[in-house]
């Protein structure tokens, strides 16, 4: 019927580890969506968020608060965070009578930061699988601390963090290395920045712990992370700076995409448009190359003397 509000949701699940931007990534890209027509709704799942900065249309700590748990149950903050999830689970008739309403928005989930519920612990997985019963389409924005690639260790286990999150969270899914703006405040990359986004050829990675007598003796252990990581062939990265608009809208083209929003009904796309997105390949080098020359430094070393030093 004309007039009627659509039945199908759009929305993205954001998600990390805690101190990754996730609440600072709903509030830029809440005003982004915004400033393009889109009616957003934001929908606080971390009843340890105190202090939102963003206007937020459903709030879990209506429902269950991680201060009462903790204290009624004795448990610390991790077991307390895994409990409201699980709380939330088991009562997702209230979740729903929430987001009814609200049918027509676009949302944006904050999730909590709580390693475990993406990687192994299955309560955030059911609510996923859940809304997408209610025909809410979910695209899993899991972002990931930029500093981390100047440590080939932590990018390593960064890697196999998000791999285990992709596999088992089970939604279309959009990897991205926030904070751009600040990674040079933690030392230089030892590649390029495309190295890391596009997740080449890890074996210089292990050259690079080889060098350091702690890692030495676990290289073999490195090898098969690495021999995983490169079997799966599924992570790869987005560049993020929530200042940077073209940043932004490169995320949003890749999460709209990965949903189905840019093939739906709810705005006039050409069909020029539809067939780009859908048999379009995505080339993120002169993008990657772009924020590159934006927030790091130049090399004083050509390629070739890298080389060498290695």
């Amino acid at each position: 019927m004309a007039g009627a509000a659509p039945t199908t949701a759009f929305g993205q699940a954001v998600i990390g580890p805690p101190g990754s931007g996730k609440t600072t990534y709903c509030l830029g890209m809440r005003e982004f969506l915004r400033a393009l027509g889109r009616r957003v709704a934001v929908v606080n799942l971390d009843p340890a968020n105190e202090g939102l900065p963003y206007e937020c249309a459903v709030d879990v700590g209506e429902l269950v608060g991680l201060g009462d748990v903790m204290d009624a149950l004795q448990l610390g903050p991790n077991g307390g965070l895994l409990y409201c999830m699980e709380y939330l689970e088991a009562n997702l008739d209230w979740l729903r009578a929430k987001l009814d309403p609200l049918r027509g928005h676009y949302f944006l989930f904050d999730c909590p930061g709580q390693v475990e519920l993406c990687t192994h612990h299955g309560a955030l997985r059911s609510i996923f699988s859940q809304m997408a019963r209610w025909d809410l389409r979910l695209t899993a924005v899991h972002l990931v601390d930029s500093h981390y690639c100047t440590d080939p260790a932590k990018f390593i286990s960064v890697l196999c963090t998000s791999l285990a999150t992709m596999l088992h969270v089970e939604l279309p899914h959009v990897n991205l290395l926030s904070k751009m703006d600040l990674i040079e405040h933690y030392g230089k990359l030892a590649f390029n920045l495309d190295y890391y986004t596009e997740v080449l050829d890890l074996s210089y990675l292990l050259d690079h712990l080889a060098s350091d007598p702690f890692f030495r003796h676990y290289r073999q252990l490195n090898e098969k992370l690495v021999q995983l990581i490169e079997d799966y062939s599924l992570v790869s990265f987005i560049p993020l700076s929530i200042q940077d608009k073209e940043s932004i809208q490169r995320v949003l083209q890749a999460v709209d995409k990965a949903n189905g929003y840019c093939f739906g009904v709810q705005e006039q796309r050409s069909l020029e448009a539809v067939m780009s997105a859908a048999v379009g390949a995505d080339f993120h080098f002169s993008s990657t190359l772009g924020l590159q020359e934006k927030y790091l430094a130049p090399s004083e070393q050509s390629v070739e003397q890298e080389a060498m030093k290695l």
